[in-house]
């Protein structure tokens, strides 16, 4: 029986979330135990959904109580319409907004890095002049840091600058610091020995 390129246990697994660091994982190698999550953001929230249906409900009554007849068919279609768009606004903001920071991973959006491929975390600027991490592109696909978000500037092991970002990015700094910090001394994730 012959080696095929997808039983060679030195190639790299392409659906794992690619690392900076010389050490790849391969097939055969089980996945990083990322640990503890340190920080959650969902990006978005269901109950904006709600929205919708309670502005017919009230349309409805309005209808109910006024002396016209009630436009059933204009009532669903508009309905249909908001809660339709609503639930893809909610579902694309918990896909590309929301963040996670484990003890040993960094989730912004679709992009996860290992904290191991963070180099440097750069202080809060208290200056007037800006910082150049400040106008380094966000981690994960955006372009830029999200609405209603603050960024904490990194560098990569591959010399790229990025912002890591999140609503509470005192907590987002103090978090990631401290991961960085555990991962930068070889300790294990908690839980394990």
């Amino acid at each position: 029986m012959t080696d095929s390129p997808d039983e060679n246990p030195d190639d790299v697994d392409s659906a794992a979330a690619p690392t900076l660091n010389p050490r790849k994982k391969a097939k055969h190698a089980p996945p990083i135990d990322p640990g503890e999550t340190l920080l959650y953001e969902s990006g978005g929230s269901w109950w904006v959904v709600s929205i919708g249906p309670i502005m017919i409900l009230a349309i409805l009554i309005l209808e109910i109580l006024g002396k016209g007849r009630i436009h059933w068919g204009v009532l669903l279609i508009f309905g249909s319409i908001l809660v339709g768009f609503t639930v893809l606004q909610v579902f694309a903001a918990r896909q590309h907004v929301s963040m996670c920071l484990t003890e040993t991973t960094l989730r912004q959006g679709q992009e996860t890095i290992e904290i191991a491929d963070i180099v440097k975390i750069f202080p809060e600027n208290t200056g007037a002049e800006p910082a150049d991490w400040e106008s380094a592109p966000a981690l994960g696909e955006l372009h830029a840091v999200p609405r209603r978000r603050k960024g904490v500037g990194v560098r990569l092991a591959n010399g790229r600058l990025a912002q890591a970002w999140a609503r509470d990015v005192g907590r987002l700094r103090t978090e990631l610091t401290e991961a960085h910090l555990a991962v930068t001394m070889g300790l294990p994730p908690k839980g394990k020995k």
